[in-house]
């Protein structure tokens, strides 16, 4: 599916339209490791080796695909440093910052109601 070009304010915007912008967003942040790397970068400038240490199980290939998804969505800055061999640092922008708030939320309300969601899922699976 191609994404139609938005025009107008972002009020405007039709989230409900599977052609929107909008909705290409959501699926690419809405992933768990782009939310785990979102969360893992904070207010810290991190190496690709240190974000794939601090977010268990995610393969490199993963990492780069959302690494380039977050920096292609204006969330993540790349900084290529001129050295032998070249470091590269990733760091949340300003947009970047404002959806880690969000994120934040979310791991706030999983830690909040964990308890409740495995005692629901235990009473639905018997």
């Amino acid at each position: 599916m191609v994404t139609k070009q938005f025009t107008g304010s972002p009020e405007e915007a039709d989230l409900t339209r599977a052609d929107s912008l909008a909705r290409e967003i959501f699926s690419d942040i809405a992933n768990k490791w782009a939310l785990l790397i979102i969360e893992s970068l904070g207010e810290h400038t991190l190496r690709f080796s240190e974000l794939r240490s601090e977010i268990e199980g995610i393969s490199h290939k993963m990492l780069t695909q959302n690494l380039r998804m977050l920096e292609r969505n204006g969330l993540v800055e790349r900084t290529v440093h001129p050295t032998v061999p070249p470091r590269v640092d990733y760091v949340l922008t300003e947009p970047g910052r404002a959806l880690r708030a969000v994120v934040d939320g979310m791991c706030d309300w999983t830690h909040r109601h964990l308890g409740d969601i495995e005692a629901s899922r235990s009473r639905f699976d018997a």
